[in-house]
């Protein structure tokens, strides 16, 4: 089995990769520009598995132009595909009265736009086979939270999208689900979520402590299997009990 994983390079993502090679998938995984970040992924999987089947590839989600070039380099290197993980992910907050067209539109192209590309450009593949796991990350903005208008409406956006493909490709038997994460400390959480954020994470959350990404792959692992084959249009919520942003 093999798997593909975008914004795999650091953070959540990273998590996800290692969790293929633990359980002895191969793992196609993109990042947007920190190689050094995408060969440390590499060394990581190496080093649970010295002959696991990882490969990187520079992306940006944004191009659908892209996105056809590696995914077809993926499929030719890895000769199958089984499963989709649509994790990479920007933020521009701002306040919506205050939002500019960029941030608007990096966001949406980026959180939205990207992982229907990906998603598009694998499900031929997917149908050939009949067999499929289109895994989608979302985040507890997609209920609305303040200064995320752009982000929260993207992965709004992507519920939709998701219920759709289930409904569209499960026939085919192709699964679609969605996870959505809580608090996480990654790299992108320490850098655009404020420190009154974590303070209110850790006062409401029922389990008071904050997620890790070992808790998101371990779903998102259990999605791709067999398992779950009769899992399809969820969205499954994995923040600890906490079910709502300020």
């Amino acid at each position: 089995m093999n798997a593909f994983v975008t914004g795999g390079s650091r953070g959540i993502g990273r998590a996800i990769v290692l969790k293929y090679i633990k359980e002895g998938w191969g793992c196609a995984f993109t990042y947007v520009g920190n190689e050094d970040a995408a060969n440390e992924t590499i060394k990581l999987a190496r080093e649970i598995n010295p002959k696991a089947e990882v490969r990187a590839y520079k992306l940006d989600v944004k191009s659908s132009s892209q996105i056809e070039d590696v995914v077809e380099k993926a499929i030719n290197d890895f000769g199958d595909i089984r499963a989709v993980v649509n994790n990479a992910a920007v933020v521009r907050n701002n306040a919506a009265a205050l939002m500019s067209n960029e941030e608007w539109d990096e966001v949406i192209a980026a959180d939205l736009s990207g992982p229907f590309y990906v998603i598009r450009t694998f499900l031929m593949h997917f149908i050939s086979n009949r067999d499929g796991r289109i895994i989608n990350i979302s985040s507890l903005a997609q209920d609305g939270c303040s200064g995320q208008a752009n982000y929260s409406a993207a992965k709004a956006g992507l519920i939709g999208l998701t219920k759709t493909l289930s409904k569209e490709y499960g026939p085919k038997g192709i699964t679609s689900n969605i996870v959505t994460v809580g608090y996480v400390e990654t790299d992108m959480t320490k850098d655009h979520l404020a420190k009154p954020l974590h303070e209110f994470w850790m006062q409401y959350c029922p389990l008071k402590r904050v997620g890790t990404g070992e808790d998101i792959a371990n779903t998102v692992y259990f999605l791709s299997s067999d398992e779950a084959s009769f899992i399809n249009g969820e969205v499954i919520r994995v923040s600890g009990g906490l079910t709502y942003a300020p």
